[in-house]
Order: structure tokens, then C-alpha cells, then sequence
């Protein structure tokens, strides 16, 4: 029904060696959640009565579903994304295109088939879900209702990322604009209860938005009315509103889909009048054809001068990321526009929590940031390889220095708009006086002097999460054939290294700052941060200077999490001294950084895999 793109996903995507196992670490990913849930509420030395099991039961419910829901809204959205860019970078979209296949077939053939695996992770992690009700303090509608709502999700994630790498003919800026154009929807349906009174006063906005916006959905699924739902509840809604978004989106998408593609192809020059209209004759001085011959090139227009270094000239002088590149950063200074409106909203906010006030900016901008900056460092090589570029590239004279290094300084040249922002953030933070708390009354001299240092910590740790990002991003596609693999595996690391603070953060904080009574739970996500990056570093080609890296990193994070949070006794006028944790952050990360970079600039074949190394057979 859905065409031969489908059939052949179905058939597939069962076959494909990280199928179950991803199965397998999301349902273990679940098992540590609840262990960890328990111990942080209830903790092993005492039976549980029942009002306690079913708060345990609540609870666990609203992290699973949460964490599920910020999971498939990333994965489906970059997922989709990436499934039609693939194509277009290996010039096997235009194959496509001159096939008997309707336009409805090829749209949604990839979005399904990109959608294949994270569905059925969805559906593996529903009994789960439902097995929650043994607990109690849930009732099986929820459950119905949290279930749809991550499908409703995933599905409309997906068709906006299609659609994106529909319209757009490169990789970076189709994910690029998908994941902004995702967290702009968010943004603009956060605001809906607090724009829409201004507009229509008797308007039940906040039913509005719980219509609009999956957060708000899930959170009426947690917490219903005493009495229930007078009309139909906001679950079901959502899901309507997700279905007519799905529809107009993909309807968008097959409509346009001859017309955005092929694009990029090359234009043929036509012959000038006096060309086409006078023939040339034997007449014609050998030495002014000659000179013609001469000045003529491939590229229309002027010659430019080549730097010392192609590849860094290339980076930043030529359009090899797209045409309309501002496309991306205009996008991105919108949706941080909103994310400051909110943040600095809640900083002057009386009596809100001004201890967490500098993370509701920074978290969400900083993360974006690296994830654009990541997207942009692994989709600089992939789209080489998928080109057929990095091959030429490698039988040229260029060296391997000037390779990296062209590459390393292009993506930091071209990410410099999403690099600045976070550190002129955490600047505005330290003349507020939010990075550390002073009391009231207290000079302005004194705020400054106050904050300097942990402006120095904050800034540094973002220049070293960034240059990781980059780093990142060239070892694993330089490294990995398969394009949708490397860019999964570069988003993914910076996606969890994030997620997984933010998810610690968020379990010291619900038990009260207490660490005593969940250190196991903690051991465990720590045994999967160094597993997992691990796998990402070094699974191939190990080396002991990158194992050394995958154990200390996820470290690192957790050792900061916890003296911030424990030491530092956020929200009160107490603050711990950020050096310690910026130094552990520093060296570690900065230590990984070399590590995946001293290879690719001394052994770059090996590093490619095109070699063996000295000890292998």
C-alpha cells in the first residue's frame, strides 16, 4: 500500500544487527529508571505500604513518559531527516524520481520506513507502561493515553523532518532546520496560554495548548481532573491536532516533491549572440582563440585564489553546505529569541526560583548549540563521502594536517553564530549575579567580583564541550562508512551525555539533594554512559587512550552534577567554588579531545580504515 520503499524497510530493518539490541537497552534503560525511582523514594531497607507504591507508581510513569517523549521527538525528527538527505548526498534520490512510483509512495516510504525502528521501540516499551499499573496510582486510560500520544508524536516529529530534507538539498541544513524548526514549534505552543488571553479573553487556552503542545498533552495525561474530563480529554485532542499536522505536512511534501527535487543541478551556459550567430572561419587569429582557450574554466564568473589550504578555503569561502546558508542561522536566531524571552521571563519573575534561574537560559541554548555544532562537524565529512569527494580528496597531494585542521577550523568558522551566544549568555548571568548567589543589597562591584569566577568555569567548560563536539563529529564519520550510522552515533552521544545529566540532576533534586540513598542507580547509568561511549569511540579500532576517555567523561559529568548540586546547594545563598568541577570537566573532555584527534593527524589512513595497523593481521 505504501510502495516498494516500505516493503523493503519491513523487511529490512529486522535484519539489521543493532535491532535488538536496541530493544534490549531501551528496556534496560527502563529497569535502572524504575530501580532508581524506588531506591530514591522508598530505598530497599523498609517495606513499602501501599499509598507509597502508588506514588512510586506515579512517578515512575511520569519519568518514562517523559523521557520517552523528549527521546522520539529527537530521534524521529533527525531520523527522517537524515533517511531522505542520505539519499540526496549519494544522488539515489534523482533514481527515485525516474521510477513508476507515485509521489505519496516515495514520500511516505521513507518516512515510514525511518519511522520503522523507533515505532517499534514504542511498542515494545507499552507493556512496560502498563506493567506500571500493578503499582497503582495509575489507571489503564493513561496508559492508552501516554501511548498514543508518543505515536501521535513520533509520526508528526517525522513528517516535519521529511518535509525539511524535501525542501532542503543537503544534510546539515536539513537537520539543522529540522531540529529548530521542532524546538520553535515547542516555543510557540509553550506560549500559547500566555499570548492567547490577549487575543480572545474567554478562550480556554490552556486546553488550547494541551491540544498543541506534547509536554502540556502528557502532563494532563499525569494528572487528570478529580472528576474527569468534561468534553474529550486533551490526549485525544493532541492526537487529532497531530493527525491534520501529519496530513497538511506530508500533503505538503508530495506536492512540492517534483518541484524542490532534482535541485543543484549544474546550469548549462549558453553561447553568447555573436557565438551563435557567427560562424568561425579559418580567418581567425590562432592567437586570439588561444587566449580564450586560456581564461577559460569550469565555474562561470572570476577566478578566485585558492588559500595555502583547500580544504579550510573551501570550508569558508564556497557554499559546500548549500545555497541560502543564513537560512539555518535565521532560524536559529528566532528560536533563541524565544528561549531568552522565557529565560529571562523567569529571572525576573518575582518569586521564582532565581537558584535555578541561569539553567533555564543556558541548558536548552547551550544544548542546541552543540547539537548544531556536532551536526555541522559530522555532516562536513559524510557529505564528502556520500559525494564521492573524500575519496579524490585522499589521492591528492593535500596532507592529512592540513585535512583535519581544514576541517576542524572550517565548522568552527562556520558554528561561530551558534558557538557565541551561550558565552555571551553566561556573561549576562555573572552582571545579574545569577551564577553565584549573593545576598541582597550587595554592590554591583561586589556582584561582579562574585561571579568572575564561575563566568571563567562556565565559559571554559563550554569552549571544551564545543571543541568535543567538533572532535566528535570527525572521528566518528571519518570512522564509520554508513552515513546515517555516524550521524546518529554524533547526535546521539551529545543527545544522552545531556539527557543523562539532565535526568540525574532531575533525581538529586526530587529526593531532596540526597545522594546517600541512590548511589547504586547512579553506578549503573554510569556503567551505561562508559558503555555506550565506548561502543561510539572505539568499537572498531580500540585504543588505550580513547578507553581511557570513555570511562573518565561520563565521570566527569556526573562528578560535576554532584558538586553542583550538593556542594553548591542551588536555590539558597550558599555556592560552591566551580573551579574543581571545571577543572575535572576540562581535563577529561580536553584529554578525549586529543585523543580522538592525535590519530587522524598521524595515522589518518589507519584511522579510515584503509591500512592495518602495525599489530593487526
Amino acid at each position: 500500500m505504501l510502495g516498494p520503499i516500505f516493503s523493503r524497510e519491513l523487511v529490512t530493518v529486522p535484519r539489521r544487527s543493532g535491532h535488538y539490541a536496541q530493544r534490549m537497552a531501551l528496556i534496560g534503560m527502563l529497569a535502572i529508571l524504575g530501580i532508581t525511582t524506588w531506591q530514591a523514594t522508598i530505598g530497599f531497607a523498609r517495606d513499602a505500604t501501599l499509598g507509597e507504591t502508588a506514588n512510586v507508581g506515579l512517578l515512575l510513569f511520569q519519568i518514562v513518559a517523559f523521557v520517552q517523549l523528549l527521546l522520539t521527538l529527537f530521534f524521529a525528527t533527525l531520523s527522517a531527516a537524515s533517511a531522505v538527505s542520505q539519499e540526496k548526498d549519494r544522488r539515489t534520490f534523482v533514481l527515485l524520481l525516474l521510477t513508476d512510483m507515485r509521489d505519496y509512495e516515495i514520500v511516505l516510504g521513507k518516512l515510514v520506513g525511518a519511522l520503522l525502528s523507533i515505532l517499534s521501540l514504542l511498542f515494545v516499551s507499552a507493556p512496560v507502561l502498563a506493567m506500571l499499573l500493578l503499582l497503582g496510582g495509575i489507571s489503564p486510560e493513561q496508559v492508552l493515553q501516554a501511548v498514543l500520544v508518543l505515536f501521535a508524536s513520533a509520526v508528526a516529529a517525522g513528517s516535519l523532518g521529511g518535509l525539511v530534507a524535501l525542501w532542503r538539498e543537503k544534510t546539515y541544513q536539513a537537520l539543522a532546520l529540522s531540529a529548530l524548526f521542532l524546538v520553535f514549534y515547542i516555543c510557540v505552543s509553550q506560549g500559547v496560554s500566555s499570548v492567547g488571553p490577549l487575543i480572545a479573553s474567554n478562550t480556554d487556552w490552556s486546553s488550547v495548548q494541551a491540544w498543541l503542545d506534547p509536554f502540556v498533552a502528557m502532563q494532563s495525561v499525569l494528572e487528570p481532573p478529580t472528576g474527569g474530563w468534561r468534553g474529550i480529554a486533551p490526549a485525544y485532542g493532541f492526537v487529532l491536532v497531530m493527525v491534520v499536522l501529519c496530513a497538511a505536512l506530508n500533503g505538503v511534501g508530495i506536492w512540492k516533491l517534483r518541484k524542490w527535487n532534482p535541485s543543484g543541478e549544474p546550469i548549462m551556459q549558453r553561447e553568447s549572440v555573436a557565438q551563435a550567430t557567427t560562424p568561425a572561419t579559418e580567418d581567425t587569429d590562432a592567437s586570439v582563440e588561444a587566449e580564450k582557450r586560456a581564461k577559460a574554466h569550469a565555474a562561470p564568473g572570476e577566478a578566485r585564489q585558492v588559500w595555502p589550504n583547500p580544504i579550510l578555503w573551501r570550508e569558508v569561502r564556497t557554499l559546500a553546505y548549500g545555497r541560502r546558508p543564513l537560512l539555518v542561522k535565521f532560524a536559529f536566531g528566532i528560536v533563541l529569541t524565544l528561549i531568552l524571552y522565557f529565560a529571562i521571563s523567569e529571572l525576573n519573575r518575582p518569586g521564582g526560583r532565581t537558584g535555578f534561574a541561569a539553567a533555564y537560559g543556558l541548558v536548552p541554548v547551550a544544548v542546541l548549540s552543540l547539537l548544531l555544532v556536532a551536526a555541522q562537524a559530522v555532516t562536513s565529512i559524510t557529505s564528502e563521502r556520500d559525494g564521492g569527494s573524500l575519496d579524490v580528496l585522499l589521492v591528492t597531494d593535500v596532507s592529512p594536517k592540513e585535512f583535519v585542521f581544514g576541517k576542524l577550523l572550517g565548522v568552527f568558522y562556520n558554528t561561530k553564530e551558534y558557538i557565541i551566544p551561550p558565552l555571551l549568555l553566561a556573561g549576562f548571568y555573572a552582571v545579574r549575579g545569577a551564577l553565584a548567589r549573593t545576598p541582597d543589597g550587595t554592590p554591583s562591584g561586589d556582584v561582579l567580583a562574585a561571579n568572575a569566577g564561575p563566568l571563567v568555569a562556565v565559559g571554559g567548560a563550554l569552549v571544551v564541550l564545543f571543541g568535543f563536539a567538533v572532535a566528535l563529529g570527525l572521528h566518528v564519520s571519518l570512522r564509520i562508512a554508513q552515513s546515517r550510522l555516524a550521524i546518529a552515533h554524533t547526535l546521539g552521544t551529545i543527545f544522552f551525555l545531556s539527557i543523562g545529566t539532565l535526568i540525574s540532576i532531575y533525581l538529586i533534586v526530587i529526593n531532596g539533594g540526597s545522594f546517600g540513598n541512590q548511589w547504586f542507580s547512579f553506578i549503573s547509568f554510569l556503567v551505561v554512559g562508559i558503555g555506550g561511549l565506548l561502543y561510539v569511540l572505539s568499537a572498531d579500532r580500540p585504543s588505550p587512550a580513547l578507553t581511557i576517555a570513555s570511562v573518565a567523561c561520563p565521570i566527569a559529568m556526573f562528578y560535576c552534577v554532584v558538586n553542583v548540586l550538593i556542594g553548591g546547594k542551588p536555590g539558597t545563598d550558599e555556592s560552591g567554588d566551580p573551579l574543581i568541577p571545571f577543572l575535572m570537566l576540562g581535563a577529561t573532555f580536553g584529554f578525549t579531545i586529543v585523543a580522538m584527534m592525535f590519530p587522524l593527524v598521524t595515522e589518518f589512513d589507519v584511522s579510515l580504515g584503509r591500512t592495518a595497523q602495525p599489530n593487526e593481521s
